[in-house]
């Protein structure tokens, strides 16, 4: 049992940490960590309706992961370089200029990549810009869903 605890735990802080970083699927590893609290406690620190509406919750947060990104930049006139220079940035600034670096980084990563595709710079602006605000607002949905999760998880093992 305390090794399904721990093992949530360590999908919280995964889960947590893949809503920043593009390898990790955040919301759904935060996600199994309930699955496995609720394993681990034999279904009892929450309801099935719960873990159905933090389900339903994850996947949409997830489906939004991919289309709310590319559906803001277009509309700001982005290209795929754009968004694939603003997750390059926010790496890098993440890796390099930490915490403030990840904003900063996916702002002149979608610049840099728009300027590659588009050579006009008030346009690769204009998109780079469009990228940054669907990243962020990509990431800050994914942050908040993981957060809410992880409060949930922690309360529960208090708990029992």
């Amino acid at each position: 049992m305390i090794i399904l605890v721990i093992i949530g735990f360590l999908f919280v802080f995964a889960g947590i940490a893949g809503s920043i970083l593009p390898v990790l699927p955040g919301p759904p590893l935060s996600f199994i960590a309930l699955i496995l609290l609720s394993i681990a406690y034999h279904w009892t620190p929450f309801s099935p309706a719960f873990l159905m509406i933090m389900g339903i919750l994850t996947a949409a947060v997830t489906l939004l992961d991919y289309l709310l990104p590319v559906i803001v930049s277009k509309k700001y006139g982005a290209s795929k370089y754009g968004v694939w220079g603003s997750i390059l940035g926010m790496l890098a600034g993440l890796i390099f200029f930490p915490p403030y670096g990840l904003i900063v980084g996916a702002l002149a990563g979608a610049v840099l990549g728009e300027l590659l595709f588009n050579r006009d710079a008030r346009k690769s602006l204009k998109a780079g810009i469009g990228v940054f605000i669907g990243t962020v607002l990509s990431t800050f949905l994914k942050l908040t869903v993981c957060g809410v999760i992880a409060f949930y998880y922690v309360r529960a093992v208090i708990r029992h």
